[in-house]
């Protein structure tokens, strides 16, 4: 082995760029709903077998949070017989077989640009595939910059993986918005024959740039250490901490490696249940609603279809500049402070949503109130709560407890962004008045449930659940 007596930082932010590239696709699958849907709901409305509904098109638009559901379900057991390396690898295939589905459903089995249900069927069905490779990322890439990262850089490392996810959005909104600016003749008509089609495939050549870069990257040590390969683990370790520094980590890993593979609950049912809390919190607040459903949000507040995109753009900026507030303080100031603080702005945003709706008032106000509640969270509850998953559960329970957090993410969100056009029809003002008493709510349980991680090494937490 190459003696490393010192580590070597761009190593590790090498391979970080390269593991959140998985957090950009996790964006950019889940946010190009976002410019398609309403094509979509106009292409699948002339179809002549079946009446496409409200109901079908929130099933449509959300489809992908089904196969993110399975993909977080299996990414423990994934992670802990594959490992995180090759189980990422399988997320990018799935990604570039949803992109290349998604833009043409009718592939071998039915009529091009004929709506018909079974095609509905197809459609979803790569979609779901997509979703899988979200689960997996989403709980992957977080787990992977988390067991490489030393603990005093661990949160703002792990929370680029969200600074990731945004921009993925970000680049999404933007290639929507070139894509339909660019359609010849009538916009409308051409985003139904080909339009939504352009967006979904464009996902494919990220898609194939992570599958070919995460060749270049080790596996984790944590995980090298839990199938006996020590030495390859120090090996990684010394290139990113010096030599010395990887002996002293590759013992505490040994330590609490070597004291068993630990069931689900050997330490007890809360830190499983805090976990499953930060992910429902995450989504009940109503997060994805806004992030998926933007352009259609901004066109009820009186822009155009152009214009709206273009303002989800601007709300895309917002958001990155934010989450980059995260990455900076997330390790000076602690979680819970900037958690309970990003809680307190949401439910703001949200009342006075709430009440501009109830008052019929649209315009700039609502765009203010709109971007408060979206930069509140992405200071907050957007990196965070991925980097507490991370690094909050024992090294011998990760893969497990991790998997079950995350399928309970999703879930969450395909409740919350599934039942939005029905609740929207009910009463705006009444559901942005819900996802306000949830962000309440999530303060509340932060302040009494979630204990601070800041400083603290991955071996830390193994040893405060036990106590």
């Amino acid at each position: 082995m190459k003696d490393y007596q010192s580590g070597s930082k761009l190593y590790l932010f090498g391979i970080t760029l390269i593991a959140v590239i998985g957090g950009l696709l996790f964006g950019y699958d889940t946010a190009v709903i976002s410019g398609a849907e309403r094509a979509l709901e106009q292409f699948f409305s002339q179809a002549t077998d079946f009446e496409y509904s409200k109901a079908w098109h929130g099933i449509t638009a959300s489809s992908a949070l089904i196969g993110c559901v399975i993909g977080g379900a299996i990414s423990g057991l994934l992670a802990s017989r594959w490992g995180r390396r090759k189980s990422l690898i399988f997320a990018s295939v799935l990604f570039f077989l949803s992109a290349m589905g998604s833009y043409r459903p009718e592939f071998l089995f039915f009529e091009f640009g004929k709506p018909s249900f079974s095609l509905l069927l197809a459609f979803n069905a790569y979609r779901v595939l997509g979703g899988i490779g979200v689960g997996l990322a989403s709980a992957l890439c977080p787990m992977y910059i988390a067991e490489v990262a030393p603990a005093n850089i661990r949160g703002r490392l792990v929370s680029f993986n969200q600074f990731a996810i945004i921009f993925g959005m970000l680049v999404v909104y933007f290639v929507n918005y070139l894509i339909r600016t660019s359609l010849p003749g009538d916009i409308e008509q051409a985003m139904i024959a080909v339009g939504w089609r352009r967006m979904f495939v464009s996902e494919a050549f990220p898609a194939a740039t992570f599958g070919f870069l995460l060749l270049l990257v080790p596996e984790t040590p944590r995980f090298l250490v839990m199938s006996g390969k020590d030495d390859k683990a120090l090996r990684v370790l010394s290139r990113i901490n010096g030599v010395e520094t990887a002996k002293g980590i590759l013992a505490e890993i040994r330590e609490t490696v070597a004291e068993k593979r630990d069931k689900l609950f050997s330490y007890g049912v809360t830190v499983v249940m805090i976990g499953i809390l930060l992910s429902f919190f995450q989504q009940a607040v109503g997060i994805n609603v806004v992030l998926y459903y933007a352009p259609r949000i901004f066109e009820n507040m009186g822009a155009s279809g152009d214009a709206s995109l273009m303002q989800t753009v601007v709300m895309g900026v917002v958001n990155i500049i934010f989450t980059v507030v995260a990455i900076l303080t997330v390790d000076k100031f602690g979680r819970k402070p900037l958690l309970v603080i990003g809680s307190v702005g949401m439910m703001t945003g949200m009342i006075a949503l709430s009440i501009l709706s109830f008052k019929d008032v649209i315009g700039i106000a609502a765009l203010v109130f709109i971007i408060i509640y979206t930069a509140s969270f992405m200071m907050s509850w957007g990196p965070i709560c991925w980097v507490l998953i991370s690094e909050i559960f024992p090294n011998t329970i990760r893969g497990q407890a991790v998997a079950i957090a995350v399928a309970a993410q999703w879930i969450s969100n395909f409740v919350v962004s599934s039942t939005f056009p029905s609740l929207s029809e009910w009463s705006v003002g009444g559901t942005y008045l819900i996802y306000a008493v949830f962000s309440l709510l999530s303060a509340v349980f932060v302040l009494r449930f979630v204990p601070e991680t800041k400083g603290k090494t991955l071996e830390d937490m193994t040893r405060l659940w036990k106590k």
